[in-house]
C-alpha cells in the first residue's frame, strides 16, 4: 500500500510538472503574440506615415500646378485685357479726335470720364485677379503647413525676448558667483591690518 501511495505521488509530482511546462510555454506563446501584435502596430504606423509623406508630396504637387496654372491664366487674362484696353482707348482716340475739331471742351471731359471708367474698370479686375491668385497661394501654403510672416515675426520678436533673459540671468549668476569670492579677500584684509 505505501508503494502504491508513493507511485501516486511520483504521478502527480510529473502531471504537475507537465501542468507547469504547459504553463510555461502558454505564457511564453502570448507574450510572443503580443511582442508580434506589437510589431505589427508598429509597421502599421510606420506604412501610415509613409502614405502621409507621399499624399503631402502629392498634394503639394497638385499645389504648385495650380498656382502655375492660375498664374499663367492670370497672366493670359490681364494681356487680352491690356490688348481690350489698347482697343478701347485707340476707339475712344478716334472718337475724341473727331470731337476735338467740332467742340474741344466737351470731347475732353467726355474722354476723360471714359478713360476713367476704363481705368476703374482695369483696375477692378487686376485687383480681382489679385486677390484670387493670393488666396489660392495662401491656401496652397497653409495646407503644406507654411508658417505666415506675421508668425515668424511672431517666433523671432519672442526668440530675441528669451536671447534677451538667457543674457540678463547669465549675467545675474555671474554676478552671484563673483559676490562670495569677494568676500573672503575683504575679511583677509580686515584681519591683517
Amino acid at each position: 500500500m505505501a508503494k502504491k501511495t508513493a507511485k501516486k505521488k511520483v504521478a502527480k509530482k510529473k502531471v504537475a510538472k507537465k501542468t507547469a511546462t504547459r504553463k510555461t510555454a502558454v505564457r511564453k506563446t502570448a507574450t510572443s503574440q503580443v511582442q508580434d501584435y506589437a510589431h505589427e502596430i508598429w509597421l502599421a504606423g510606420l506604412g501610415a506615415f509613409a502614405m502621409a509623406q507621399q499624399e503631402g508630396g502629392k498634394l503639394f504637387d497638385q499645389s504648385r500646378r495650380t498656382v502655375e496654372q492660375t498664374s499663367s491664366k492670370v497672366l493670359g487674362e490681364s494681356s487680352k485685357l491690356f490688348e481690350r484696353l489698347v482697343k478701347e482707348g485707340s476707339k475712344l482716340e478716334g472718337k475724341g479726335r473727331k470731337a476735338a475739331t467740332d467742340t474741344v471742351s466737351g470731347v475732353r471731359e467726355d474722354v476723360e470720364s471714359r478713360v476713367g471708367k476704363v481705368r476703374e474698370t482695369a483696375q477692378s479686375n487686376w485687383d480681382k485677379l489679385e486677390k484670387v491668385f493670393e488666396q489660392r497661394v495662401a491656401r496652397a501654403l497653409s495646407r503644406l503647413g507654411v508658417p505666415t510672416s506675421d508668425e515668424i515675426a511672431k517666433l523671432s520678436d519672442r526668440v530675441a525676448e528669451l536671447n534677451k533673459r538667457v543674457r540678463e540671468l547669465s549675467e545675474q549668476q555671474k554676478k552671484a558667483a563673483a559676490r562670495p569670492a569677494a568676500a573672503p579677500k575683504a575679511r583677509k584684509e580686515t584681519a591683517s591690518s
